[in-house]
């Protein structure tokens, strides 16, 4: 292990702090540029006190914003992808365009879950509710 100034505590203080703030800004960047992921945030914005009135336990609530974080997950991955793609091949290429198809892919396939999570649990939450 390295001897850092202020040894341990100090570098792991520095580290979470810049990652921290390499995060926020991989965020506010992907939020700027990437119509997709500003309509996902603002579905998820929309969608929240929804799942509040859906959820019928804390474990039906964890499901319902982890199928909305895992959506906004793919789409950073994505964006990243797509990034990296347009940076390192500009010009049309087969193995280019099937890394952005298939993280694009990932995306709709992480919507589905979204989707099938939400409605599920709506329907089997709300048909409770209706049933007393």
């Amino acid at each position: 292990m390295h001897k850092t100034e202020g040894g341990f505590t100090s570098l792991l203080y520095r580290r979470l702090i810049a990652a921290t703030g390499f995060s926020i800004q991989g965020l506010k960047s992907c939020f700027r540029y990437e119509e997709a992921f500003r309509v996902e945030v603002f579905l998820g914005v929309a969608l929240s006190p929804l799942g509040f009135y859906i959820a019928a336990s804390g474990q039906d609530l964890a499901l319902l914003f982890g199928a909305m974080f895992i959506v906004l997950i793919a789409e950073l991955l994505n964006s990243a992808i797509e990034a990296v793609v347009d940076l390192v091949s500009p010009e049309k290429a087969e193995l280019a365009g099937r890394a952005k198809d298939q993280a694009s892919a990932a995306v709709m396939l992480s919507m589905v879950l979204f989707a099938g999570v939400w409605a599920l649990l709506a329907w089997q939450n709300l048909a409770a509710v209706a049933g007393k």
